[in-house]
């Protein structure tokens, strides 16, 4: 069970005729992109759609902010496709993509349960490393521990990526309750720490980019 709330961070997605699947920006890790399999080709693929699709990459990438996800969110709108059961086999977090908001979500990510919109600011710290989320779930199912604390997979985290509690605790220390969102590497702080600035931190597992953000509506 998840609560999910849509952030103001968004990928571009542009659709033409023609095949392939193109990806922009300057985020660390966009050229490396496989496009031959990826989330938008395995959404046009579920939905039965040819399309030429440009997406240009604003959400950081790795970090368990949900942009592959709001990708393929995006083909299935553009294709008139609701059937989240089907969304979910995509992956866990495209059911709640295609709906937005906020909403608590159940079962493997199409149980899709609504709750009232809150208007949140939210600081993002973004470290250069990421967390495999198959290895987070396997660590967490090793651990066998009671769920604790607004994220029950931070410890699990911790044990793939050392440096994530360190940073988490680093963060606390100067910034304020730190929380991990989903099973990272991205950890965030409710509010605005930085005044709205985005900029390149230096802790003490490195740089770390800071974005604040807000919650949106669906």
């Amino acid at each position: 069970r998840s609560e999910m709330v849509s952030l103001d961070l968004v990928d571009t997605l542009t659709f033409s005729d023609g095949t392939g699947v193109t990806f922009h920006g300057s985020r660390p890790g966009v050229s490396e992109l496989d496009v031959t399999d990826n989330l938008v080709t395995r959404a046009l693929a579920l939905v039965g759609r040819e399309a030429r699709v440009e997406v240009t990459k604003q959400i950081p990438l790795g970090g368990g902010l949900g942009g592959g996800s709001a990708d393929a969110a995006a083909v299935l709108r553009w294709a008139g496709f609701s059937d989240l059961l089907a969304a979910a086999k995509l992956g866990g977090d495209v059911p709640f993509c295609l709906l937005g908001g906020r909403a608590l979500v159940e079962g493997i990510g199409e149980i899709v349960r609504p709750l009232d919109f809150e208007a949140r600011t939210v600081t993002l710290f973004l470290p250069t490393f990421s967390v495999n989320t198959a290895e987070c779930y396997r660590a967490f199912d090793e651990l066998g521990q009671a769920p604790s604390g607004r994220n029950h997979l931070t410890a699990a985290a911790w044990k793939v990526e050392p440096r994530l509690q360190e940073l988490m605790g680093w963060i606390d220390a100067n910034y304020g309750a730190s929380v991990l969102a989903g099973s990272g590497s991205t950890v965030f702080v409710e509010g605005d720490v930085l005044d709205g600035t985005a900029r390149i931190v230096e802790s003490p597992v490195g740089p770390v980019e800071v974005l604040v953000t807000r919650t949106i509506p669906a």
